[in-house]
């Protein structure tokens, strides 16, 4: 029997973006094997291997996880290994060095958004650009899931097959439901929000990153003026209460909803009317995605992976994050122009039928098979 592993530092990548491709590889007669820094029972896994991985490049233990996959590989012999994220991909394809030649396992890679890019700090080029170049010879294909990446990509790495594809696939299903009008009110008043607020949403955890502080001092007047106006702001808080402090600074508290982490964020999204996103950088953001299909307009920072999904002014407004008033600006031209957002929002609808989960997975198959021209 055929086998393929999985890794990546955290089961929670595993199980939030990878679950249709186990299932694929378990429809193909594969056993599947997983390799990740978790204990969670991950579906469609004949086998779980604990290892740990760490995030941080500068930690010791990745090198006893290099340790553990070499005599993981030399054992089980793989057929096919998929890495995934950041340091999963660095530790499993140093790993694979020897192996993939010896037991001809194919390394795939893909990369979901490289920290090296257009405006990132020196520091990350300098640390992650060489280790992935140097790494790219020793994989057999590299997956890029945004423009920006794959162009580089493609200019400077040694790997031979070197593949765009458009994220990890949207599942449309959790997404594929109506609430009814009363449902949408009496679920806006759990929130504290009225039947006819305005209301603007940005999921994602907070962190430095996504930049919600950015977003709600650019919005501060724009909330404090208009009384139906909410934003809502539902993630894991990454940043100890900081923001939490900064809405009750500015006296924003009835505005600015903090939700924490959800499990309804499709729900969430059905009773709002603008979607958000003040990101520095993005590989191929789902939750923008999710707003998409749902059919909200979008204003969004400039970053890459935004770019790669809103066309700005015809699915939605990209606005540098130097140019505060501009971000205001759209949005609160959004606000007074419901058409506009119809417009908006027919486009987002057919603009991101490319990145459902049936159109990459039809990608992914043609990697997996080899069925692709060369690059």
């Amino acid at each position: 029997m055929k086998k393929v592993l999985f890794t990546a530092t955290v089961d929670s990548h595993i199980e939030l973006f990878h679950l249709p491709f186990l299932k694929y590889f378990k429809d193909q007669g594969y056993e599947v094997h997983v390799a990740t820094n978790g204990d969670l029972k991950i579906p469609y896994c004949d086998k779980k291997i604990k290892i740990p991985f760490a995030r941080s490049p500068f930690k010791w233990t990745n090198l006893i996880a290099i340790k553990l996959l070499k005599e993981l590989l030399s054992k089980e012999q793989y057929d096919l290994i998929h890495t995934h994220t950041p340091m999963g991909g660095v530790v499993t394809r140093i790993a694979a060095k020897k192996t993939r030649k010896k037991n001809n396992t194919r390394v795939i890679y893909t990369a979901h958004g490289l920290h090296f890019y257009k405006g990132a700090p020196f520091l990350n080029w300098l640390l992650f650009y060489p280790m992935e170049k140097y790494l790219s010879k020793y994989t057999d294909d590299l997956i890029l899931i945004n423009k920006e990446d794959y162009h580089l990509a493609k200019k400077k790495f040694y790997c031979h097959h070197i593949h765009y594809v458009p994220g990890v696939g949207l599942n449309k299903e959790k997404l594929n439901f109506t609430m009814e009008k009363k449902e949408k009110e009496e679920f806006r008043a759990s929130l504290g929000l009225k039947k006819d607020d305005f209301v603007m949403i940005f999921p994602a955890e907070i962190n430095h990153n996504k930049n919600q502080q950015w977003l709600i001092l650019t919005l501060k007047d724009f909330l404090a003026k208009n009384e139906n106006v909410h934003l809502l702001l539902p993630g894991r808080d990454n940043l100890n209460g900081r923001i939490s402090s900064l809405v009750k600074e500015i006296k924003l508290e009835d505005k600015v909803h903090l939700l924490g982490f959800r499990k309804d964020i499709a729900k969430l999204l059905q009773i709002s009317n603008l979607a958000l996103s003040s990101s520095k950088r993005e590989g191929l953001p789902v939750n923008i995605m999710e707003s998409m299909y749902m059919g909200l307009p979008l204003v969004v920072s400039n970053c890459r992976g935004n770019r790669d999904l809103v066309e700005d002014g015809k699915s939605g407004y990209v606005c540098s994050l130097n140019d505060v008033t501009v971000f205001q600006e759209k949005v609160e031209f959004l606000y007074k122009n419901p058409k506009q957002c119809e417009i908006f929002s027919k486009a987002n609808k057919k603009k991101v039928q490319p990145f459902l989960l049936d159109s990459i997975l039809k990608d992914m198959t043609e990697i997996y098979e080899g069925d692709y021209d060369e690059n």
